[in-house]
C-alpha cells in the first residue's frame, strides 16, 4: 500500500517482435451497385408479389367504409371552408357486416347554427352510400371539439399552419 492507502496497480507490459498486419480490403471484394441493387429487388420481389390481406367491406380500406368517407368529405361546415371529416367532427364511423353504418360526430359548439340540420343531412348523404342499408348518426359532446382535432390539410386551408 502507499501513503495515501490505495493499491499499486502494475501494468503488465509484453514485447513482441511483430504483429500480423490486418487483411486489407480489396476492390474486388468490393460489392458493386450492381450486386446491391440485386440485392434490393430481391427483397422487394417478395413483398410486391405479396397478396393484400383481405379487408372486409366496412373496415378502413373497405369499399364501404371508404365510399362513407367520402361521403363525409363532401359535406362542409357552412361557417368554415373545410369539409366536416378534415375539420375534425366525425369521431368515428362503424358499418356492421349487414349494412348498418353508425357514424359518431360533434359539433364546433353546441350553439352551432347547423345543430338541427347538420347531424340529418350527415345521416341522409350516409344513408345514400352504395351497400349501406341504414344510417344513424350519434352526436356527442364529450370530448368536445378543439381546433386541434383538424386534419393538417385544414389547418394549411384556414392558415394555421
Amino acid at each position: 500500500m502507499t501513503e495515501h492507502g490505495s493499491e499499486e496497480r502494475k501494468i503488465m507490459v509484453e514485447e513482441v517482435d511483430s504483429v500480423t498486419p490486418p487483411p486489407k480490403a480489396r476492390v474486388e471484394d468490393a460489392e458493386t451497385q450492381t450486386d446491391t441493387l440485386a440485392r434490393k429487388r430481391d427483397y422487394l420481389d417478395g413483398f410486391l408479389k405479396e397478396k393484400p390481406a383481405d379487408v372486409q367491406s366496412g373496415e378502413p380500406g373497405g369499399e364501404v367504409y371508404e365510399a362513407i368517407i367520402a361521403a363525409l368529405k363532401e359535406i362542409y361546415d357552412p361557417e368554415i371552408p373545410v369539409n366536416i371529416y378534415d375539420l375534425g367532427l366525425i369521431y368515428g364511423v362503424d358499418v356492421s357486416e349487414d349494412g348498418h353504418a353508425a357514424v359518431t360526430m360533434t359539433l364546433t359548439t353546441p350553439h352551432c347554427p347547423v345543430a338541427e340540420s347538420m347531424p340529418g343531412e350527415v345521416e341522409m348523404r350516409v344513408g345514400a352510400v352504395p351497400g349501406v342499408g341504414n344510417a344513424e348518426v350519434n352526436l356527442v359532446w364529450d370530448p368536445p371539439w378543439d381546433p386541434q382535432k383538424m386534419s393538417d390539410e385544414a389547418k394549411l386551408e384556414l392558415g394555421m399552419l
